[in-house]
């Protein structure tokens, strides 16, 4: 009998220790960003509130995440539950009704405390298809130290002149400082991000009115031979394998006495943990050409749910911990106020902790209030989009365009080469497309 007692009672112990809830696990495609890692680190705020939730992280580089979402998305793969993606995918693939719309993300979310310009690229028909995580247009990031040593001031709004002419001045190759950082590794949303926005800067476009593509154009000419002739005489070595990450390390280990480039780098630059010249960078608005258009972009990287998710309630609890006000106080606890996710909310460029510790803020908002993705030209265009032309052949195309102008920085083909194959297969797609007969 005694036995049996033991027996009912160890059962009764395993009964009362067995979990309550069924765990739901998220699988989340991300980019390999600063901003991104960190919320890694922090994921474990958000599982020990919600202990049904278990977060599984896939972290891959830009050109990979692009490539690996949108085959997913697209086969209906069901990898993943929550996606990393940009103002470029969410309104196509929300028409193509690939993404849940984002309307419970609970009631102190506070969707009118996001940004306007940001807000507007991640909605269609006033609703809205993925949460920003950061926003960011595009600036200079500069070397106070080092222009004070040559005796020139940076503008506010500086010209590509005074860049070109500034980046050969501060080079000094037997030192291992380049004038300018600047990407040259292939992707519609690497080198073709940079330059689109330069191209815009110099009167250049994708397209005109009736869907030409135009990079037989001046504008487009005189873009790509100023960019390789720049970074030829003031550039690092190697610079076709660089992006993102490859130039945000070099100009944190003192190699760049310039670099044009996304605001969201500003926190990182002037970082001590991981900046050499933390105390000596200055900011400045993405250069002109005196047309009327700055060389910056708009962009946001956002948290997305694919349609036809088994998991989106779990998934919505978690995108709204991720892009919440109270995630951003949760990384000023941690990290200080400089490094908090920036370019998504009003409330952070009113918060005089934020402003006082980021010299960065203001010619951030500037930036992202620049960048107009409605007229992102100086001629007429039929596409909307900044650094890129929100149409589903974008993506295809711009990789390919990519491909030559990496070469041609690389010297494996002509500026003039470069632009007349980049003509070719963009007009070769077009076609095939549709756009153009």
């Amino acid at each position: 009998m005694k036995n049996v007692l033991c027996a009912v009672a160890g059962a009764a112990a395993v009964l009362i220790s067995a979990p309550s809830i069924a765990q739901t696990t998220l699988t989340v495609a991300t980019v390999n960003n600063g901003d991104m890692i960190r919320m890694q680190g922090l994921t474990s705020e958000f599982t020990a509130k919600n202990p049904d939730i278990t977060v599984k992280w896939v972290t891959l580089e830009e050109n990979v995440l692009r490539q690996r979402v949108t085959t997913d998305i697209a086969t209906k793969g069901g990898q993943f539950d929550v996606l990393t993606i940009g103002t470029y995918e969410v309104p196509i693939w929300a028409k193509k009704n690939w993404l849940v719309p984002l309307d419970k993300l609970g009631a102190d979310y506070d969707v009118g405390d996001l940004l306007p310009k940001i807000k507007d690229a991640v909605s269609v028909d006033g609703k809205l298809y993925a949460a920003p995580f950061y926003g960011e247009s595009s600036m200079v990031m500069y070397r106070t130290d080092l222009f004070d040593k040559a005796g020139l001031k940076m503008p506010e709004s500086p010209t590509w002149d005074f860049v070109v002419d500034a980046a050969k001045k501060l080079t000094d190759k037997s030192a291992g400082v380049y004038g300018i950082c600047l990407r040259g590794k292939a992707g519609w949303g690497e080198n073709m991000a940079f330059l689109t926005a330069m191209a815009n800067s110099y009167g250049a476009r994708w397209f005109d009115e009736k869907w030409e593509p135009q990079f037989t154009s001046p504008e487009w000419k005189k873009t790509l031979t100023t960019y390789v002739d720049l970074m030829k005489q003031a550039g690092p070595p190697g610079a076709s394998s660089n992006g993102f990450n490859e130039n945000l390390a070099l100009f944190n280990a003192g190699k760049c006495a310039m670099w044009i480039d996304a605001t969201v780098a500003a926190s990182f630059v002037s970082n001590p943990k991981e900046s050499t010249v933390a105390d000596k960078v200055g900011f400045a608005l993405a250069p002109n050409t005196g047309l009327g258009k700055n060389a910056n972009w708009l962009w946001a990287w956002s948290l997305a749910v694919p349609a036809g998710s088994k998991k989106v309630e779990a998934a919505e609890k978690f995108i709204a911990w991720a892009t919440s006000k109270d995630y951003t106080k949760l990384v000023a606890a941690k990290e200080g106020w400089a490094n908090v996710p920036p370019g998504t909310r009003t409330s952070l460029y009113n918060n005089p902790d934020y402003l006082k510790v980021a010299p960065f803020a203001k010619l951030t908002l500037a930036s992202i209030d620049a960048a107009d993705p409605n007229k992102p030209t100086v001629k007429p265009v039929p596409y909307v989009g900044v650094q890129y032309a929100a149409i589903p052949e974008f993506q295809g195309i711009g990789t390919q365009v990519g491909q030559q102008f990496s070469a041609a920085l690389s010297g494996s083909t002509t500026v003039d080469a470069a632009l007349t194959a980049a003509q070719s297969a963009t007009e070769r797609e077009m076609k095939r497309a549709g756009y153009i007969k």
